[in-house]
């Protein structure tokens, strides 16, 4: 291969991989925490996905942009997400754990000037 296919190769196969990375980092994740399984509907747009989730196990690049979550197929059950979430399942109910791993902080929610002061 010449120089220049394997510059254009390296460069393609580079893309791939951020674009596969990136998609993953904008998707939720679900966890059990609960002591039975728990089945949970991911509704985005018009298609849903089944997925049945034993304890303590964890569903992983599901809602990449945004859904609706439902907990054992009950439509008072139901959460919105926009897809970035880190959320866990525990006695029917669905918690926020926190943003997905690596996501920025809000806007102005620290600084380096003054930092842990009362103002």
């Amino acid at each position: 291969m010449s120089r220049i296919a394997l510059t254009g190769l390296a460069f393609t196969t580079s893309t791939i991989a951020a674009l596969l990375m990136t998609s993953a980092a904008c998707a939720a994740t679900i966890t059990n925490r609960g002591d039975k399984e728990t089945k949970v509907s991911v509704i985005e747009g018009t298609a849903k996905q089944g997925h049945v989730l034993a304890a303590g196990k964890m569903i992983d690049g599901v809602c990449q942009k945004g859904c609706i979550i439902r907990l054992n197929d009950s439509e008072n059950d139901e959460y919105e997400l926009d897809g970035s979430e880190v959320v866990s399942v525990e006695e029917g109910f669905l918690y926020y754990d926190g943003p997905a791993a690596g996501s920025a902080p809000d806007p102005g929610s620290a600084s380096s000037n003054g930092a842990g002061q009362n103002r």
